[in-house]
């Protein structure tokens, strides 16, 4: 069974920093690809990065790329997302998912939520001062 574990979530002032964790249980994340998502209230949820596994290759959403970095530490079947300069604008949930299993499942693909299957529960960030 895949789980999927988000932490590092917090509350933080405006030009802060967070770290994301994503921890993976029943899959291995040498063979996924995984997807940083965030959902603000009253908003859809938001893909705004990804790590494929296949090539090393990211991908992030323009509000975002300039301060994040997605990265893979494999030893720990861990994902992490370092976000600065953090602004009111990324408080939200942050969910991290894993492609639905099958062809190119190691790829970034999208940042469409519809092309994840598994996901973890989320972690709260707050950006406010």
């Amino acid at each position: 069974q895949v789980q999927l574990v988000e932490s590092g979530g917090g509350l933080v002032q405006p030009g802060g920093s967070l770290k994301l964790s994503c921890a993976a249980s029943g899959i291995s994340l040498d063979y996924y690809a995984v997807g940083w998502f965030r959902q603000a209230p009253g908003k859809e949820r938001e893909g705004i990065a990804c790590i494929s596994p296949y090539d090393g290759s990211t991908d992030y959403v323009d509000s975002v790329r300039d301060r994040s970095t997605i990265s893979r530490d494999n030893g720990k079947n861990t994902v992490t997302l370092q976000m600065n300069n953090l602004r009111s604008e990324d408080t939200g949930v942050y969910y991290c998912a894993t492609p639905h299993s099958g062809y190119m499942s190691d790829r970034c693909i999208s940042l469409q939520a519809f092309s994840f299957g598994s996901w973890g529960q989320g972690t709260q960030v707050n950006v406010s001062s």
